[in-house]
């Protein structure tokens, strides 16, 4: 392990800027670990539904509020993208070269996701599972991927949205909400927010990578204000608590991103702006560095196979022990959150044995020359992979 983290740090670039990775750790952590503690497959007469505990103890709301963190996402691939595009001009490279040199790290995993998936679920339908359960599974799966094709669209607009101020895309949400629920109007183009909503934090990503947030002042700007216009949103105009979104519910904060979850991402990235210093120090220890930039190759399978873990871990105690609280039970009460707790490091397994199968198809080959190229620079981490 000494070895390991010896070359891991030796393997990193002096200029390299390790909070940001950090910050990337961070948010791809919060929502693995959101997704498992709000998330259940209940079974009920042989079929296998999902469920949420916010959908029956709104008091662990707050959870939500810890463990939603995209807009730290897209704050971090914003500034990262930005950065990128403008160090391959720089080089002289072109858009297209650019642009497919970050969308291959992106892509290539989701298309293992979808066969793999694709061959269970028929294979699952051809041995008699019922079409419910198979539907269910599915989605657990599945439906996390529209953050990645939002993802990729606002990367390939790099070049249009880097210089867009931030107040643009957040005027888009605030009349599009206005109309949904001011006017009490169809919804229809409300779809318009999942790109908008999103594309607030990503410009402010931009805006870091310009040097344009640098100071204190605009950190606790963000928090404290995004802080105060979220909790005005929802004790007055009617928005959900909760940061995710809650089966049963009339209206979802996510399912378009609403002006609130906007509001609350900006708090995040005050937030995150704000702890840069802390982590800046607190990455200098090597073996802390190892354990983030770990996390940061293996990003990708991490956030597409942490729902196949709990499905794998949910189906095998199934069949050796029947339905089991935390696992297979309605989630109404604080018993079977205390039980999810002490099944999360049995997700943990599963998904470090997902992560051992999977991720070379998110790292690629390495290269004779022991470098991988990431986010514009190139860096030696491949040799320390590959241990």
């Amino acid at each position: 392990m000494r070895d390991f983290v010896r070359r891991i740090e030796s393997a990193t670039p002096a200029d390299r800027d390790r909070a940001v990775d950090g910050l990337r750790a961070i948010a791809i952590l919060g929502v693995v670990l959101g997704h498992w503690l709000v998330t259940a497959l209940v079974v009920d007469s042989g079929t296998v539904h999902g469920a949420s505990p916010l959908q029956y103890m709104a008091r662990f709301t707050p959870i939500s509020w810890l463990l939603q963190t995209l807009a730290v996402f897209f704050l971090v691939g914003g500034q990262v993208g930005a950065k990128s595009y403008a160090s391959a001009r720089a080089r002289g490279e072109s858009y297209g070269r650019w642009l497919r040199t970050r969308m291959t790290r992106l892509l290539r995993p989701v298309v293992v996701v979808l066969v793999v998936w694709a061959v269970t679920a028929s294979v699952m339908l051809a041995s008699g599972t019922d079409q419910g359960t198979v539907r269910a599974l599915c989605k657990l799966v599945w439906s996390p991927l529209w953050f990645l094709v939002v993802f990729a669209a606002l990367t390939a607009a790099t070049p249009l949205v880097a210089g867009l101020h931030p107040l643009w895309p957040f005027a888009v949400v605030l009349i599009t909400d206005l109309h949904r629920f001011g006017l009490d109007a169809p919804g229809g183009f409300a779809a318009v927010n999942v790109v908008a909503g999103w594309l607030v934090p990503y410009c402010l990503g931009a805006a870091w990578a310009r040097g344009d947030l640098r100071s204190r002042r605009t950190g606790w700007t963000l928090l404290l204000g995004g802080a105060a216009a979220t909790t005005g949103l929802v004790l007055w105009a009617g928005y959900p608590a909760a940061m995710v979104g809650v089966p049963g519910l009339e209206i979802s904060n996510l399912d378009p991103p609403t002006l609130a979850v906007v509001t609350f991402g900006l708090a995040q990235c005050g937030a995150a702006l704000l702890l840069l210093g802390p982590l800046r120090r607190v990455l200098r220890r090597p073996a802390v560095w190892a354990a983030v930039a770990t996390v940061n190759l293996s990003a990708m399978t991490i956030f597409l196979w942490h729902q196949s873990a709990v499905i794998a871990v949910t189906a095998t105690a199934l069949s050796a022990a029947g339905p089991l609280p935390g696992l297979h039970t309605v989630p109404d009460t604080t018993g079977w959150v205390l039980a999810r707790l002490a099944w999360l490091p049995v997700f943990a397994l599963a998904l470090l044995i997902c992560r051992s199968a999977f991720r070379g198809y998110e790292q690629g080959r390495p290269r004779k020359n022991g470098m991988v190229v990431r986010e514009g620079r190139s860096e030696r981490l491949a040799a320390a992979r590959r241990t």
